[in-house]
């Protein structure tokens, strides 16, 4: 007879690489750019990426807490439930799958796409290489190659475990070891010039912006003054907190890990410390080698490959390539393994597709993997993915707000709970987390309020899908 449950098979040390991994993919290596637009200074750059690690770092020791609570599959979405009620679960639940998971995986497996076009110029986003057009919809080789790239991890994935954890472990451990010596390269051939007038006014906050005068095109400053400085640093962070989302993913996978109790919080503490070194090591490099000016206007926004450039010469680009290439890969199989058990969990409680909730003969659960791929390749094609996780970021913080809130309200609902492990610095540091994430939103509402509604929008969506899945159960009950 066949054991029908998930299987605890991955360590310490697979966990720790499946945050890690999960967490860079091409994030690190393009979003600065944007983030100087915003604060136009090395200084305030820092302070950005440092605020993120912070808020990264604090969150992840405080979700210990809750792993340790609740050591199965479904993480937050099962944290929420059990904080809160089964309808705020399942909203997190219905914004994971229907963008925020999903349009991660698409938009890193565009990524992967994007870089491989340095050796395959098919696979640039040109429009020369379009396929084929109707009206605003336009297919590119680029696009179906995302779409290969993510069916190849999720079939992979759904024939068990283990090749998804060698995959994860190879290449989260290669990356990582890239990006050490990336950042070593640039620090060793630092330009003592530039590093020096890239400091020399540093806590200036202006907004940059390019404007042509005649035949002549340069960098304009405007400052950035008072209260309107919590919107520009609240701007800047959409791109830190992008390329720092997904370390939670180990949480969703915590039926298969060994010890849970003892090694999700561990992972999710030396994850997300080694993750914000090497995020705060990176911009250090890119300031060492580039001026400010330079990174905010590089070619298509590819800090690393300007960079990598100034380090290496031509081959830079090559180089760079290849790590984002070898980045993304390994950081899509971590989201798309995780990603499943989420769906699988909402099923066991009667609040998604039955059949999500079933495991195949490989004790994954397959429906879940592929009904997730077929999302994530819808996202490719529709070319809107960036769109979609500006979109969402407000609600990623929102919801990672309440699940921080969630460990007040469960300290007084079950004070009595087993908990191995308690919040570091509780309550100060999960109260500091909390108002830092609610100024980032506010902050985001203000400079981008189209996209913080839509992101809502695409939450609060979930209520009458809520409703409609408990009328189907009572009815097929």
């Amino acid at each position: 007879m066949q054991d029908n449950t998930l299987k605890q098979s991955l360590g310490l040390w697979d966990a720790t690489m499946i945050v890690a991994g999960s967490m860079i993919g091409s994030g690190i290596f393009i979003v600065s750019a944007d983030m100087l637009k915003d604060v136009g200074s090395s200084g305030w750059l820092i302070a950005a990426w440092l605020i993120t690690g912070f808020m990264t770092i604090t969150a992840a020791l405080s979700y210990g807490e809750l792993s340790a609570m609740f050591p199965k599959a479904g993480g937050q979405y099962v944290y929420l439930k059990e904080a809160y009620n089964p309808l705020v679960g399942f909203l997190y639940g219905w914004s994971f799958f229907a963008v925020i998971q999903t349009g991660t995986i698409a938009a890193v497996g565009v990524a992967f796409s994007k870089f491989a076009g340095y050796f395959f110029p098919v696979l640039e986003m040109k429009d020369v290489n379009i396929i084929y057009q109707l009206g605003f919809f336009k297919l590119y080789p680029a696009q179906l190659v995302s779409i290969a790239l993510i069916t190849f991890l999720t079939y992979s994935n759904t024939k068990g475990l283990k090749g998804g954890k060698w995959i994860q472990n190879i290449f989260t451990s290669t990356k990582l070891i890239a990006l050490f010596g990336l950042i070593l390269c640039g620090l060793f051939c630092i330009k003592m010039n530039v590093w020096k007038a890239n400091w020399a006014d540093a806590w200036s906050m202006v907004k940059l912006s390019k404007q042509t005068f005649g035949d002549t095109t340069r960098v304009t400053e405007t400052p950035v003054l008072g209260i309107f400085a919590l919107g520009a640093v609240a701007s800047a962070m959409v791109g830190s907190i992008f390329s720092s989302d997904a370390w939670n993913n180990v949480t969703f996978i915590a039926g298969e890990i060994k010890n849970p109790k003892r090694n999700i919080g561990l992972s999710l503490l030396l994850g997300t410390l080694i993750v914000t070194a090497i995020y705060i090591s990176c911009n250090l490099m890119y300031l060492a080698v580039l001026p400010v000016h330079d990174i905010a206007y590089c070619a298509e926004n590819r800090v690393a490959v300007a960079a990598a450039n100034e380090i290496f010469g031509n081959e830079g680009t090559y180089i760079i390539a290849i790590l984002i290439m070898v980045s993304t890969f390994g950081c899509n199989n971590g989201l798309i393994l995780a990603g499943a058990r989420v769906y699988y969990t909402m099923a066991k409680d009667g609040l998604f597709f039955r059949k999500t909730g079933t495991l195949n003969k490989n004790n994954v659960p397959e429906f879940a993997l592929w009904i997730q791929c077929i999302v994530a390749g819808l996202l490719c094609l529709s070319g809107k993915y960036g769109d979609l996780l500006d979109m969402v970021s407000f609600v990623v913080v929102l919801f990672y707000i309440l699940t921080i809130i969630g460990i007040f309200r469960l300290r007084k609902k079950m004070p009595d709970a087993e908990r191995p492990y308690k919040a570091f610095g509780y309550p100060v540091l999960p109260v500091i987390y909390i108002l830092l994430a609610v100024a980032f939103c506010i902050g985001l509402i203000w400079i981008k309020p189209s996209f913080a509604g839509w992101g809502l929008g695409i939450a609060l969506a979930g209520i009458p899908i809520y409703y409609i899945a408990l009328f189907t159960q009572h009815k097929s009950k």
